[in-house]
């Protein structure tokens, strides 16, 4: 049996049932792609509210530190990196449009064209097909946008998903993505007006803990839920930590949580200590230059189960 609602009471009450058996908490690999013809995408901007001007881009800067992130990973886990191209300047953040279930890559449906053309790429396909014999998911083809784990927050170790929707994602897509990711439960909630992706808001660490932004959630009942799920590690953000990208982070290894230095700088007191009683030591990069393209660390990321 599985579930997806919009219901927290229902969610709730399944998700207290599901044993962290379901699968790794943390990836065995992840990949990145550089930020080659790095620049304002306008389209993106659009429905972007943490994107810079077109004068906050900086494209030696951002291959400066996306080098020095590809770096510091490959000390945690195996990381490997695509060449990007002018034609995408979004393409560093490939967690929206390449994500993987085990034996399966799922590819989303990007709302702008500037980013469906990602999609199109055959050497990241063609590396999971042929090189780890994966089993492709093409949700790209399809109308209803699904940004995959922008939108879509999962719990890899009890196969959990918190799926916020926006202009990025309809219900549709979370449904489509439920499916393709093999889910036991999707808690489905509205965003926030002006919220454009839920990693932004919502970082589910290992399994065990959670960051959450209460200003990026529609409804109050969905914070009750994320923080009945994740306590006593469920670590509520201030709106100053949330624009400091603080939300968007990620645990590479069960006992590690990466966020950029910005992001690091801009935890309170208590933050930090909430999350070294949960178990986890910070792993912080500079990625100044890049988070003027309205993501931060995590959206870098596309994980390899």
């Amino acid at each position: 049996m599985t579930l997806l609602t919009r219901n927290p009471n229902d969610f709730l009450a399944f998700a207290r049932a599901c044993a962290p058996d379901f699968g790794p908490a943390t990836a065995k690999a992840a990949f990145l792609v550089a930020p080659d013809g790095f620049g304002l995408a306008v389209e993106s901007a659009t429905d972007n509210v943490y994107m810079g001007s077109a004068d906050a881009f900086d494209p030696v800067r951002a291959a400066m530190q996306h080098r020095g992130l590809h770096q510091a990973m490959s000390r945690t886990l195996p990381t490997i990196c695509f060449a990007g191209s002018p034609d995408t300047p979004d393409a560093l953040f490939p967690n929206n449009v390449f994500a993987t279930a085990p034996e399966r890559l799922i590819i989303g449906r990007m709302r702008h064209a500037v980013r469906q053309r990602e999609a199109e790429r055959m050497d990241i396909r063609a590396f999971f097909r042929k090189s780890l014999a994966y089993r492709e998911i093409d949700l790209s083809t399809q109308t209803h946008p699904c940004e995959l784990t922008g939108a879509l927050v999962i719990d890899r170790a009890r196969g959990l998903g918190f799926c916020g929707l926006s202009e990025r994602c309809d219900e549709i897509g979370a449904q489509l993505m439920h499916v393709a990711f093999g889910l036991r439960a999707t808690l489905v909630f509205d965003l926030a007006p002006g919220e454009y992706h839920t990693n932004v808001v919502l970082a589910v660490l290992a399994g065990r803990a959670a960051l959450f932004c209460p200003d990026g959630f529609a409804d109050p009942a969905t914070l009750e839920t994320i923080a009945a799920c994740y306590a006593p590690h469920a670590i509520r953000l201030s709106s100053i930590e949330r624009m400091a990208f603080a939300g968007n982070a990620i645990a590479l290894a069960p006992g590690e949580v990466w966020m950029s230095s910005r992001a690091e700088l801009g935890l309170s007191p208590a933050s930090r200590r909430r999350l070294s009683e949960a178990g986890f030591e910070l792993r912080a990069v500079p990625l100044d230059a890049i988070e003027a393209a309205g993501g931060s660390l995590r959206c870098c990321v596309a994980e390899v189960f």
